[in-house]
């Protein structure tokens, strides 16, 4: 198995970034969703609920980042290392995470036509992770882990699932992985639950599978919702209650990983 594709998403829910090559850090990839769009309560925004966070292409630069979507100017947003600071709610119902609020002069209350904030979480050591036993696990502004993987052999297999019920293949991108391993036989993840992994140099524990929501029904080049692949994931991945698709992934370490690199499962 190796190293198909490597991702990551500036902002929580923006388009993704493709890499050759990315370094891993405890929170997850350096870069990865270590900022979000918050609303007037401080809760975090997401595709969920407002698919067009899809069109907002993000660059890191230096200070900050640079995010460019249709039909508004170009924003350059300065990381707020002295900005007021708040806590934050990836969701409702998590823990309250320590974030300082950029400066974007309402760029992003304009593209969405609500009151909304951008946050940055300075500190990716203060967000501990819901449930683990382990103590130094962190996660930037994730759902919930630092990272996510998927295989190109179970994308066929639910494909070969789509089109046999007449219905369109959907590509990667709709699941988000930071991961993509090729070389895997459709759903062999379900038998890393609990084992550790070495992609390249570094060594991973496969915390557990990732069950999917709405956001797999959004065209991610276009922002448009559908209903595949729930449909056919209800039908063949509920599994304990949860639509399976890709496995959670907790980091041993740090190090950089590279586009090629091998994938191994300890026996």
């Amino acid at each position: 198995m190796r190293i198909a594709s490597l991702h990551t998403y500036p902002i929580k829910g923006s388009h993704r970034n493709d890499h050759d090559e990315a370094v891993v850090e405890r929170q997850g990839l350096a870069g990865d969703r270590r900022w979000i769009v918050v609303d007037h309560d401080g809760v975090g925004v997401t595709q969920r609920d407002t698919s067009v966070l899809s069109q907002l292409h993000v660059t890191p630069v230096d200070d900050g980042l640079v995010v460019r979507t249709p039909g508004m100017p170009d924003l350059h947003v300065a990381e707020p290392a002295v900005g007021p600071k708040e806590f934050v709610r990836v969701f409702r119902r998590k823990s309250p995470v320590p974030a300082r609020i950029a400066d974007d002069g309402g760029w992003f209350a304009r593209f969405l036509g609500r009151p909304v904030r951008l946050a940055w979480q300075a500190d990716p050591s203060g967000r501990t992770i819901d449930g683990s036993s382990r103590d130094d696990d962190r996660v930037s502004l994730a759902d919930g882990y630092p990272m996510l993987v998927t295989t190109e052999g179970s994308l066929a297999a639910l494909n070969d699932w789509l089109v046999e019920a007449g219905e369109e293949p959907v590509p990667m991108t709709r699941f988000r992985p930071n991961i993509v391993v090729a070389g895997a036989t459709p759903w062999a993840e379900d038998d890393w639950v609990g084992r550790r992994l070495t992609i390249g140099d570094v060594p991973f524990l496969a915390a557990n599978a990732c069950a999917r929501c709405l956001v797999t029904t959004i065209d991610q080049e276009t922002g448009v919702k559908g209903s595949q692949p729930l449909r056919i994931l209800g039908r063949f991945r509920n599994i304990g209650g949860g639509l399976l698709f890709g496995m959670n992934l907790l980091p041993d370490a740090t190090g950089t990983l590279r586009v090629g690199d091998e994938v191994t499962l300890a026996s």
